[in-house]
This record gives C-alpha cells, structure tokens and sequence, in this order.
C-alpha cells in the first residue's frame, strides 16, 4: 500500500482506529484518538460498526460525527440491527455478544476497503488500532503496522495471559460445576505469576476461566487474542499509570512488543483536548439524564453513594432489590442507575423494585436509567462509588478521588477488583451472592467507618498522583504520549515513505 499522497507531497501520519463496538471500547479509543491527532498531529479515522453509528445519532445527534477534514468518522457495515430504542437494546446478552464477534469478522473485508480508499483518497492509513484480533490480523494483511490498545488494565491483561498457563497446570477448566461454589476458587492460591501478588487466587483471575468445557468459546477467544498480542502489534497501548500498576507493566515489557502506558486517558484526554474543535466529541450510545446532577447540587459534601454496573452487567431482579435494601437501610442517599433493559417492559427504572421501597426513599434516592458518570463522580455530594469495577469506571473514581464499593461481574473485573481492594486499598468487595445486610453495613462503613475514612484518604492521594501524571508539560503521561508519537506513529510514517 503506497503512501506518497498524490503530486508527491509528504502525508500526515495517518491513524485508523477501530476499537471493539462495545460502550467502554468505543470511549476509551476516542479518548486515545483525539490525544493523539491534538497533540501528535496524526491523521485520524475513526471507524464505528453500522449498528453504534446509528446508536450514537440517535443518542446525541449527527454532530456526534461531524468531525474535521483531519479527524474524520467512517463506518462498516456489521449486519446487526439497530433496537427500536435504548430501553429494548440487548447488548448484554450472550446471544448478541456472539452475533457482535461474528459481525467484526464479517466487517474486516469492509474495513480493507476502506484501508484502501484512504490510499486513492491521498491520505493513506499509516497504521491501524485496535483491540479486536482479527482486525490487527487484517492490518498485517495489508502490510500496514498494527498498534493494539488495550482498554482494561494491565494486571487484566496479565490476568489474561495467564488462562493458557492456568490449563497447562490443570486448574482449566473446572473439573465440575460445584467447584464454582464450594470454594475452590476462594481456596486454590496461584502464585508466580509475574507482577502480581504472590497470593492469587484462582477467582482473581478474569472470569473466562470459569468454566467446565474445554471448548469454552470465551476462554478460546481469549487465548487467541493473547497469542495475537504476543507477535503482530508493533506496540501496544495501555490506558494506565506506572505509578498505579507499574510493576505489572514491567512484568509484561518482558513478554509483549513494547508497551506504552499513556493513561489516565480521561482526565489527559480533558486537559490536552481542551478548546480544540474535538473537545465536544462524545462517544455515549445511550441518551444521558443530566438531570441528577441538579438533584446532587442540594446534597451535603460526601452524602451520596452513587451506584452503577455499567454498560454490559445485567442483574437479577432479586440482586437489584437486594442492593436497592441495602442502600435504603444504610441511611445514606443514593444515585442509581438502572438501565432501561433492565425493567424492559416494565414501566422505568423504578418498576424492578417494590414500590415500599421506591416510596420510602423518594426523599433520598435518585433512580435513573443513564447519567454523565464523570460528572456525577466529580460532584463534591458523592461519597463513594458501588460499582462493577469496569476499568473506565474504576479509572474515573481513582481520578475523581472517590472510594469504591466492588461487586465485579465479569472478564477482568475481579482482577480490577482484587487490586484496588488490596493493592491499592480504595475499595472493599461486596460478596457475588449479594444480600441487603452486606450491602448495608459496607455502605456505613465507607461512608462514615474508620475504614471508609482510610479508604477516602488513599483515594485522595491517588486523584493527586493521577492528576499529576497528566501535568502538562513534566507529568508521566504527557511524557510516554510525546514519546508514543514519536516512537511508534512517527516512526511508522517514517518507514512507509522510506
């Protein structure tokens, strides 16, 4: 693929992002992409599936891809059809996370394509990121670099490399299902793992691995994208500090192709995008109630306990009661989200809880099916955060300065978990097999205990490390971005005209 633009002039660096079509993916690859055309002038396009390009006009409005001549949107066709609504998407259904692997494979000839007219066009791709496999394989196809961004943490992706380690020592798959319950997760300590505590347990590995078939499609999924990750990037990104997970990163220099940690992306994404024609850019595929944060402005500092399981996680409706209980009982007033699918067909965000419940807190409870998460645990009214430990959310409590209360779902959520809850001691784990009296005593105690007190100083003291680390121009951050520019997308650029 010849990248000389047309009458011979020199092109720009030119990046094409195509991050995994799921909520966290699609905002952490933004955030990366718009660093990088504001500070590194690279070229930028930003591919989204068919299906979240519908999404995100009809959730913010077609500014959401307008875009500049050098910052431009494309989209691929992906076969998925678009929900009537918000309130009747089912992205968090195994069915549709099938139908989401099969379309991204489905969607490589297009993205080739489009590879191709960026070429005809005079601006040819330099390179390619992403976080899917199969996409990093198709840039090798082409012949162009292929950069992976990796948009959880770095002990998950630790955690990941180690499932084919875990099968070798016959610990994967479980020998049947009881062991998912009678403690031997709890019980089979892991240990030499590189960059990790030395006692890990089997269940603070990521959850593909619990499972009692060989042929495990999640699990297999994983093992190939660890292989991938092993030989066909040229570099891969981590959204992460050094100062936050520095001995895993250094763990996994040994093993990877080289690693940059260009994190938190958020809060540098704010302060190196600030007042560029992008900053407005979003990349939220669902409708926001900014209207909570009215409701935070007549709250005291620190009496809100905000709750949110993010874009995937689906409880049960006896879970979702269970926490709403335990919440009530506490004392404290409450921010929760509940997404539409969740009462799906049932009349709101309210209709999954008895209606004693709703009545009796409707004085200090706040229920909604989807709010501005940065803004909300910004707010000086939030007190702590009850989450799912996705790592987005996670880095936007850290930033925020704000104590977790962990309930992990899935993939490498426990990992997230384990880690701030002892590594770096800003959360305490709520039990799988929730009950409302847990819920209620960790809720009092991190927000008024001695423990939560310790906790809400730690969390202080990371906000100002990663407020540090994203210090313009000496921090960490800014630093490993110049040099990720230079290295690694410059340096392509370099190649191909040579």
């Amino acid at each position: 693929m010849s990248t000389r633009a047309a009458g011979g002039e020199k092109p720009a660096a030119h990046a094409v992002f195509f991050p995994l079509p799921a909520q966290g993916h699609v905002a952490a690859a933004l955030h990366l992409a718009k660093l990088l055309h504001v500070r590194g002038g690279v070229r930028v396009t930003f591919v989204h599936s068919d299906r979240n390009r519908r999404r995100l006009v009809r959730s913010r409005g077609p500014d959401a891809l307008a875009g500049t001549p050098s910052f431009r949107f494309a989209a691929v066709p992906d076969g998925l059809p678009l929900p009537p609504s918000d309130e009747d998407d089912d992205d968090h259904s195994p069915h549709h996370f099938v139908a989401l692997l099969s379309s991204i494979k489905a969607s490589v000839p297009h993205l080739k394509n489009l590879l191709d007219d960026t070429a005809t066009a005079g601006a040819p791709a330099t390179c390619v990121v992403s976080d899917i496999e199969c996409v990093l394989l198709a840039a090798r196809e082409v012949g162009l670099p292929a950069v992976a961004f990796w948009t959880t943490s770095a002990c998950g992706l630790m955690a990941s490399l180690q499932c084919q380690q875990l099968i070798d020592k016959g610990l994967v798959p479980l020998k049947n299902a009881e062991q998912l319950s009678n403690g031997y997760l709890e019980g089979t300590v892991v240990d030499s793992v590189p960059g990790m505590p030395a006692d890990m347990r089997l269940r603070d590995f990521v959850s593909f691995i619990r499972t009692t078939d060989p042929d495990d499609a999640m699990l297999g999924t994983v093992l190939r994208h660890m292989q991938c990750l092993r030989i066909v990037p040229s570099a891969i990104i981590l959204n992460t500090l050094d100062e936050l997970e520095g001995e895993v990163v250094a763990a996994l220099l040994a093993i990877l192709p080289p690693i940059y940690t260009v994190g938190l992306l958020p809060l540098l994404a704010e302060r190196v995008v600030a007042g560029s024609p992008l900053d407005t850019l979003r990349a939220n595929l669902a409708r926001e109630d900014d209207s909570c944060l009215e409701w935070l402005v007549s709250k005291r500092p620190r009496s809100v306990v905000y709750v949110n399981f993010g874009s995937i996680a689906v409880l049960t409706s006896q879970q979702l009661v269970e926490f709403a209980w335990g919440l009530a009982n506490s004392g404290y007033e409450f921010l929760m989200v509940i997404r539409d699918v969740q009462a799906k067909g049932a009349g709101g965000p309210t209709a999954m809880l008895p209606l004693e419940l709703v009545e009796e807190t409707k004085e200090r409870g706040y229920i909604t099916s989807w709010c501005p998460q940065r803004e909300v645990l910004r707010h000086e009214a939030v007190g702590a955060f009850l989450t799912h430990c996705g790592w987005n959310s996670m880095l936007e409590s850290i930033t925020s300065g704000v104590p977790m209360l962990c309930w992990p779902f899935g993939a490498e959520q426990p990992t997230n978990c384990r880690f701030a809850c002892t590594e770096w001691r800003v959360g305490v784990e709520i039990g799988g097999d929730v009950k409302r009296g847990e819920v209620e005593m960790l809720v009092r105690e991190i927000m008024g205990g001695e423990k939560g007190k310790e906790m809400r100083q730690r969390a202080a003291e990371w906000k100002e490390r990663a407020a540090a680390a994203a210090s313009l121009p000496g921090g960490s951050s800014w630093v490993t971005l110049e040099r990720l520019v230079r290295e690694v997308f410059q340096a392509h650029h370099k190649d191909d005209l040579d």
